[in-house]
């Protein structure tokens, strides 16, 4: 098997910034939000998109394992620098993430649903973007496959990712306007999905209308 790290000490730094994802994800997706609901149920739950998200996640993740400890690690690789910006990509998409989960607060649940009183969130990273904390997933991801310096791991993420997680934001968009109804519709005029003021996104616009 090929070794990618350039050195015991970026194992180490990639190693802990996974465990701290799976920490926030543990603690901050789904322990916090949960307590914070009080006992609150959450209505027209959609199980299938929460399962093909885990998938596409997985998945990703093997693609990456697959280009970079194979034969393959040395189609279309990427230099040794870019492993550091990987690691920014993941440390920024948890932050983005996390802080994403924070300000939705009780009205943030990892299966797509509709609460009690719910109402449209547009403060803190929502003002500019729906989806923050699917662009911290985006961040993380991409963030992997730079670290494991494989631009072609990166473009099939991108690729996966992005069928999976428009499917999602499809249904999700298609449950809250009608519950929410003409706020949400307002809402979603004055942003964008994923990614602050751009309209269209590579691989995705595609499918579902990603990004604009």
């Amino acid at each position: 098997m090929i070794e990618i790290f350039s050195s015991i000490t970026a194992k180490y730094i990639f190693y802990t910034v996974i465990i701290l994802w799976l920490i926030s994800e543990i603690i901050g997706g789904r322990l916090i939000p949960s307590l914070r609901r009080h006992g609150s149920q959450i209505k027209e739950k959609d199980d299938v998109t929460q399962l093909l998200l885990i998938v596409g996640i997985i998945i990703s993740i093997i693609i990456v394992i697959i280009f970079t400890r194979t034969g393959f690690a040395n189609i279309a690789a990427l230099p040794s620098w870019v492993f550091t910006l990987g690691i920014i990509f993941m440390i920024l998409g948890i932050i983005i993430r996390q802080w994403s989960i924070a300000v939705l607060g009780r009205f943030f649940s990892p299966k797509i649903g509709v609460q009690k009183d719910q109402k449209v969130v547009d403060n803190g990273p929502y003002k500019l973007i729906r989806h923050p904390s699917y662009t911290g997933y985006l961040l993380i991801l991409t963030g992997i496959g730079l670290a494991y310096q494989s631009s072609i791991a990166v473009i099939i993420i991108l690729l996966v990712f992005g069928v999976v997680i428009g499917y999602r934001i499809h249904v999700e968009e298609k449950m809250l306007i009608t519950a929410l109804g003409n706020n949400y519709v307002e809402y979603m005029k004055r942003t964008k999905k994923l990614i602050p003021y751009v309209r269209d996104f590579l691989f995705t616009s595609f499918f579902f209308n990603f990004v604009g």
